[in-house]
């Protein structure tokens, strides 16, 4: 607690200097900070980071230098960095960043098929990763966006954005299909329909709501 004496009031907030007459203030007693220190919490969130991030380089290049005296068919050290990686991405995006948690699970989810398909072809290729990864990741996506639209019913428009980025990222499947890389119909075709109906669902149920929010949302007047 701080006084001055110019003003001979009595200051409650942690300053220096009087809001009245900004004047220094007198200590008269010690006051406890009544709210807590984010900015500290943040500071050494970042730092546990970066030492992690660190550590994860020399491991890296330790296992790095391990696998290519080796030999080996498989390079099991790559599947390792992917593996920090990933920690990684989760510690700075989702535990640090500042993002929605909408916005955190589609991009780790994203990224976690991602991983999968270089894993496959780290592995040799067997073409798991495309026909059951890429597209049960899609689907779980689409799951989860339905969920969320249930449990957030006051603001579920707010999802329609992120619908017609699953149906862009549903084409995926279906191209690889079309190219003879994906040999699943059902699982290439799938993610796509799921995603175009959850989008037409949500535009035909939500009716005048909906259209208003894609119209705001694409500067449609």
């Amino acid at each position: 607690m701080s006084k001055c004496k110019n003003c001979n009031v009595e200051i409650l907030d942690e300053t220096s200097v009087c809001p009245l007459c900004h004047s220094v203030l007198e200590q008269t007693e010690e006051l406890e900070n009544m709210y807590p220190d984010a900015r500290q919490k943040t500071q050494k969130l970042m730092f546990a980071s970066r030492l992690y991030l660190f550590c994860a380089i020399v491991l890296e290049f330790v296992l790095v230098m391990i696998d290519f005296s080796q030999e080996s068919r498989i390079h099991w050290s790559v599947l390792v960095g992917l593996g920090l990686l990933y920690i990684y991405t989760v510690i700075r995006y989702a535990v640090i960043g500042k993002s929605g948690y909408r916005a955190k699970t589609i991009v780790l989810v994203l990224l976690a098929i991602l991983l999968a398909v270089v894993v496959d072809f780290v592995t040799g290729y067997r073409g798991w990763s495309v026909e059951y990864v890429v597209s049960g990741g899609i689907l779980l996506i689409d799951t989860a966006i339905m969920g969320l639209m249930i449990l957030n019913r006051r603001n579920w428009q707010s999802y329609m954005m992120w619908q017609i980025a699953m149906i862009l990222f549903s084409l995926v499947p279906a191209v690889l299909y079309w190219i003879e890389i994906e040999k699943n119909k059902t699982m290439a075709f799938l993610p796509l329909t799921v995603s175009v109906f959850l989008f037409l669902g949500t535009l035909i149920i939500g009716g005048r709501r909906a259209w208003q929010e894609l119209y705001r949302r694409f500067h449609i007047s």
